[in-house]
């Protein structure tokens, strides 16, 4: 980024509010650590982009890291378009990137799996994000969830799976060899989809043709139309993960 690139982007208000949270995040979760190589997750969506450009601005708090953009194009798109508006995004920010076409989307909607092409897709996509990590040398993955997410996945999995749990902030993975990292687990929806706007960010289209009857798009509209009676219901879920009273929980019922 140019610096005349790096005083437009600190001089709005938005700005500072978005840096303030996502380094508060990074220090209270203990996110980044010194020398840490970080692979930032770009899908070409508002919430990576939000990602990749507060963390490639200068830090106050955070200590010193490298990272490098990673984007796996799932093949919906035949002409690849998304692909080449990211590949010039990433150029002119002079950003390390790695930019892959696959046809991961295409197999996980084929015939030979309609009952749950997401689980499928998601699974294939972060395993080679995983691969690209151990080649490139990183020890953190980052992803652009932000708190509608984590509220949202914690509906979801009670909903579906049958269980109280929900996206972490840190996540040990491979042994501690590697760690997810969710710096905008603090941010709502909202601010990043308005820092999106005010940033002008190249969005590429969800090609995916299930992205408008997924799971999360219901519990999304289910929290809309409760927020129209109470506007505090995320805020209230958010701040409930963190005031678990285990004592009124149900033990784990006897098998017979």
């Amino acid at each position: 980024m140019t610096a005349t690139d790096r005083k437009a982007q600190s001089d709005t208000r938005l700005f500072r509010h978005m840096k303030k949270w996502l380094e508060k995040a990074i220090i209270d979760y203990g996110m980044i650590e010194p020398g840490d190589n970080i692979l930032v997750g770009l899908s070409g969506g508002a919430d990576s982009y939000v990602l990749l450009d507060l963390l490639d601005s200068p830090m106050v708090f955070a200590p010193k890291f490298s990272f490098i953009a990673v984007n796996i194009d799932m093949g919906f798109d035949q002409s690849y378009k998304a692909f080449s508006a990211l590949e010039k995004y990433l150029s002119d920010r002079h950003c390390r990137y790695v930019l892959e076409k696959t046809d991961i989307g295409l197999l996980a909607h084929s015939d030979l799996n309609r009952k749950n092409p997401c689980f499928l897709c998601s699974r294939l996509r972060r395993k080679r994000i995983f691969e690209i990590a151990a080649a490139e040398g990183c020890n953190k993955i980052a992803f652009a969830h932000h708190r509608d997410d984590v509220i949202e996945t914690l509906l979801i999995n009670i909903f579906y799976g049958r269980e109280i749990s929900t996206m972490l902030p840190v996540q040990r993975i491979f042994s501690g060899k590697m760690h997810i990292i969710r710096p905008l687990i603090y941010l709502r929806e909202e601010l990043v989809k308005k820092y999106c706007q005010e940033r002008q960010f190249p969005v590429v289209a969800n090609e995916c043709p299930t992205s408008s009857t997924s799971k999360r798009i219901y519990v999304k509209k289910l929290l809309n139309d409760l927020s129209k009676d109470n506007k505090n219901i995320r805020e209230n879920i958010f701040k409930a993960m963190s005031h678990v009273k285990t004592d009124y929980l149900l033990p784990l019922s006897k098998k017979i």
